[in-house]
């Protein structure tokens, strides 16, 4: 198991990710994962970032992939910083859009989930979620550390506000 104290200053995760949460008339476009990291669990869309592409630009290929939707405008509204016990740590940057092009349609990725957003299937999710998502539907930007065995939090750190942000808000 990875030490608790993991050096955040000098922290990388080895893998670079995107969710995206698109929020529409009181309801949240989750996503049932078929496959990859998280199957089975319900969360954002999003994925791994490939080599040369933005998170933005990621994000956006992701939606297309996984939904076949197009989100406009995405905003970056914080990172997730994930020390992993069983997989290499997750760098992952988080958006939201309020529209989208295209119709939430299932793939061999995904299952398109619309949700009230007071009835977000917390217990289907990753137990993290509950510690930044719900700040982030206020519109407050953050960063949240967690240190994960397995699928369990060991130790978390959430920053809310634009001064906890410094540094990356330029860099979506």
């Amino acid at each position: 198991m990875k030490d608790c104290n993991v050096d955040w200053p000098n922290w990388q995760g080895e893998m670079l990710a995107t969710l995206m949460f698109v929020v529409q008339d009181g309801q949240i476009l989750l996503i049932e994962k078929l496959r990859g990291i998280g199957k089975g669990k319900i969360n954002g869309p999003g994925g791994k970032i490939d080599p040369g592409e933005t998170p933005t630009e990621c994000v956006i290929r992701e939606c297309q992939e996984e939904l076949h939707i197009t989100p406009k405008e995405p905003v970056k509204m914080g990172e997730l910083w994930f020390a992993m016990s069983d997989m290499e740590d997750i760098h992952c940057h988080v958006f939201i859009a309020h529209e989208f092009d295209g119709v939430p349609t299932s793939t061999d990725e995904a299952i398109p989930v619309w949700t009230d957003l007071n009835k977000i299937p917390w217990e289907r999710m990753w137990e993290d979620d509950p510690y930044w998502l719900p700040h982030m539907l206020k519109g407050d930007k953050f960063l949240g550390k967690f240190v994960f065995e397995g699928e369990t939090i060991q130790w978390s750190d959430v920053k809310l506000g634009e001064e906890s942000c410094q540094g990356w808000l330029q860099g979506a």
